[in-house]
């Protein structure tokens, strides 16, 4: 009992201790600071190119909204077609079949508001692709869209503006690149 109520109570003082850097850390990455990753501007500059963003052309609220919704459709779709299908997909050695559709959608639902919640067995109900693919590419993805989210709505209150809030797909990279990825990492190997 003593080891619970102190795991607890070292998780809330590490939570207290952490979230002001990190959160001047993040303020800097989304303000397009000076920072420590800014060696990531090479792979943020590739991945710019290939998905033919303009990281300069700020966005109102419409065409922010738009990205926002785009990207979660496209995402919604990528894993109701990879869960219904497979039993058909690399990386299935114990020959699981495909989810039901409507197990399909609410997987695919669950995952993209972060709420995890699964109607089947983990590991005997996914294939390893799917669980690369879909499920910890959701975990990791949807976070990076809600970071962008949120990046745009603390630009616009600041800027007391909806006419220019930022640019959604230069949020979604730097939250991805900039913070999630040396999260992992460190998080990791701690």
């Amino acid at each position: 009992m003593n080891t619970e109520i102190l795991g607890v109570a070292l998780q809330i003082v590490l939570l207290i201790v952490i979230s002001y850097p990190l959160g001047k850390y993040i303020a800097k990455v989304y303000k397009g600071e000076k920072t420590w990753s800014d060696f990531m501007k090479p792979v943020e500059r590739l991945i710019y190119k290939v998905a033919g963003v303009n990281p300069e052309e700020e966005m109102n609220w419409k065409q922010f909204l738009k990205a926002l919704l785009t990207v979660n459709l496209f995402w919604f779709f990528w894993g109701m077609l990879l869960l219904v299908f497979q039993g058909w997909l690399p990386l299935n050695p114990d020959g699981n079949p495909g989810q039901s559709p409507d197990l399909a959608f609410n997987t695919c639902i669950s995952f993209m508001v972060n709420c995890n919640l699964q109607h089947y067995s983990g590991e005997t109900g996914l294939t390893y692709f799917t669980q690369l693919f879909v499920i910890m590419l959701f975990q990791f993805i949807t976070a990076a869209c809600g970071m962008a989210a949120m990046a745009g709505i603390m630009k616009a209150l600041a800027a007391k503006t909806t006419k220019a809030i930022g640019n959604f797909w230069v949020y979604l990279v730097k939250s991805t690149t900039r913070i999630l990825m040396p999260l992992s990492l460190l998080v990791g190997i701690l």
